[in-house]
C-alpha cells in the first residue's frame, strides 16, 4: 500500500524497528544507567504513573515517515544507500540538533552519547529498511 508514493508497511516496519533498538537499549541493556544519568527514580515513575508513555508510539512513526521522505527525495535505492541517509540525517540534524540539550545543559555526556548511539543506529536500520523496499 502506497500514500503519495511512500510505501506504508516499509513506515511500519522502520517505525517498529526504531522503537525495538530503542527498547533494546534505554530498556534492556542500559537502564539503570539511563537513569541514573537522568536522574529519573522509580519514585518518580509510579507517580507520574506512565502519563507519556502512549506517545512513545508518536517518536518512532514521525521519524519512520520523515526518514522515507528523505529516502525518497534523495532517490537512495537498496538498503545500503539508504542505511548512509539514515545515519547522515542521524549525525548531522537529529545528533545536532540534540548536542544543544548538552551544551547548554549540565546532563552527563553518557546521556549524550547513549542518546547519539540511540539516534545511529535506528535511523539508519529504518533508512535501510525505508529504501530497500521502496
Amino acid at each position: 500500500m502506497r500514500v503519495q508514493g511512500h510505501n506504508v508497511l516499509a513506515i511500519i516496519a522502520a517505525a517498529i524497528a526504531i522503537w525495538a533498538i530503542g527498547f533494546l537499549i534505554y530498556v534492556v541493556l542500559f537502564q539503570a544507567q539511563w537513569m541514573e544519568w537522568t536522574g529519573i527514580t522509580e519514585a518518580a515513575v509510579a507517580e507520574d504513573g506512565g502519563a507519556r508513555m502512549p506517545f512513545m508510539i508518536v517518536m518512532p512513526f514521525l521519524t519512520a515517515i520523515g526518514l522515507s521522505m528523505i529516502v525518497k527525495w534523495r532517490n537512495a535505492s537498496g538498503w545500503m544507500a539508504g542505511l548512509m541517509t539514515g545515519a547522515l540525517v542521524a549525525v548531522f540534524i537529529t545528533i545536532a540538533g540534540r548536542m544543544y540539550g548538552w551544551v547548554y545543559s549540565f546532563e552527563p555526556t553518557e546521556l549524550f552519547g547513549l542518546d547519539s548511539a540511540h539516534f545511529l543506529l535506528s535511523h539508519a536500520a529504518a533508512g535501510a529498511i525505508l529504501a530497500a523496499w521502496k
